[in-house]
């Protein structure tokens, strides 16, 4: 069976991850917002040609009930790390065998995330103040992720598209409605995606099509971190064989070990 690897291994690359993840958001936004808001007046005129654009009716229902408006607030700003953060904690202490694959998808969504924030940065509905929208943070003086001048002056907040927050909650919902034995979990796997959806439109944080984008892109490095790591057609297989072959040449080990045997051998035995 297949084993999560050293925990101070996932521990540092989760850092570095996360810290080049941040700096890159921060240095992305250097080029001005011109384009940012540029780009929302196209999302916006998108989206009401396609009788997508629900942001601002969710946003006025949300301020008229403000002991909800401040929760969702909340929960923008802190269950996006608390409930990513442990399921990876839980697959990798009692999924082992699917935390590799699942590992990769998530960082490969990610990775490719940041070129959707450099390529098209986006103004979120919240600063679009001559189309009505509001923030709940600003409104009602409550806590969020860009609550004061410092948070929001550390982090790039015109990487709006793809939205992660609606992607890291679908790979969450995805593998607790999966993995997860008991019915409750299994339950909370669907309500949260549905509610972080809920909660990124209502807050002006994002737009639909942000969502739709996020969640598109967790799906797809899903299928192919499963291909890779789980499925592993024929032709990786062989790939890998010629790669190993090769090396073993040029360390001087002989071809013998990299024979046919390592090209049928499980693709997953090897991944990190």
């Amino acid at each position: 069976m297949l084993t999560a690897p050293p925990v101070w291994r996932e521990l540092l690359l989760v850092v570095l991850f996360y810290t080049g993840y941040t700096l890159t958001r921060i240095v992305l936004v250097q080029d001005g917002t011109g384009p940012a808001f540029a780009h929302a007046d196209d999302v916006l005129r998108l989206e009401r040609h396609l009788g997508l654009d629900v942001e601002l009716h969710l946003n006025q229902t949300l301020l008229a009930v403000p002991w909800l408006a401040r929760t969702a607030n909340i929960f923008y700003a802190t269950m996006h790390f608390i409930v990513t953060i442990g399921v990876v904690v839980w697959l990798y202490r009692y999924r082992p065998q699917h935390y590799r694959w699942l590992r990769a998808s998530i960082m490969i969504a990610t990775g490719v995330a940041l070129i959707g924030f450099w390529q098209y940065p986006l103004a979120p509905p919240r600063f679009l103040h001559s189309e009505g929208f509001v923030d709940p943070v600003t409104a009602l003086h409550s806590l969020g992720l860009y609550a004061s001048d410092a948070s929001g002056s550390l982090t790039n907040q015109y990487a709006a598209m793809p939205s992660m927050h609606a992607g890291w909650a679908l790979w969450c919902g995805i593998i607790l409605v999966r993995l997860a034995s008991q019915l409750w979990a299994k339950i909370l796997g669907v309500l949260y995606p549905a509610t972080t959806v809920f909660v990124i439109l209502s807050t002006a944080n994002h737009y639909v099509l942000d969502a739709v984008a996020g969640m598109a892109l967790i799906s797809g490095t899903l299928w192919v971190s499963w291909l890779l790591y789980v499925r592993c057609p024929a032709p990786i297989l062989i790939a890998r064989a010629r790669v190993a072959h090769r090396l073993a040449q040029r360390t001087g080990r002989g071809a013998s070990r990299s024979g046919a045997g390592s090209a049928t051998a499980p693709c997953r035995a090897t991944r990190s």
